[in-house]
């Protein structure tokens, strides 16, 4: 049953190892900018760690820097295995993460509709004008139509 966490255990080790080569600067390519690891996932057999990261910059400068991670892709492996004490160290692939960029885009989209909506409520006259109306409700098929005397009804009553 302990299985089940392992992968995410091992993930978490490998993303840990990665930053800190990066960080130090341990790896000597010049292609590798600034990147983050943003997250690792290991397969459940802990053969294959497939290692997403985001960077600033353009698409060429994401094109140099996948490049670049691919050539130190053996150095990588090396230094987890050094590191981490595993039987057989997993293949490690770089991937670009989309979820950043996915993000950033849904945000936009959310940012202009509330615009839309900020500019259309200017054109329409200045938005509420502090009473809200509720839509008329009507019964149901089956369903009969009681109202409810209210208070100012009882008190209607008594003056009169």
């Amino acid at each position: 049953m302990a299985q089940g966490f392992r992968p995410d255990r091992v993930a978490d080790q490998i993303r840990e190892e990665i930053s800190s080569l990066l960080s130090r600067g341990t790896v000597h390519d010049p292609g590798i900018g600034f990147i983050t690891v943003t997250r690792v996932q290991v397969s459940a057999d802990l053969q294959i760690a497939r290692v997403f990261y985001t960077m600033l910059g353009d698409d060429a400068a994401r094109k140099q820097t996948a490049k670049a991670l691919d050539r130190a892709t053996p150095f990588f492996r090396r230094q987890i295995g050094s590191r981490i004490r595993l039987r057989r160290v997993p293949e490690v692939e770089f991937r670009f993460d989309q979820a950043v960029a996915n993000q950033d885009r849904i945000e936009r989209l959310i940012h202009e509709i509330h615009q839309e909506d900020a500019a259309r409520t200017v054109e329409t006259g200045g938005g509420d004008s502090g009473s809200v109306e509720a839509p008329a409700v009507e019964p149901a098929a089956g369903e009969s139509a009681v109202v409810e005397p209210s208070a100012d009804d009882a008190a209607t009553r008594d003056e009169e």
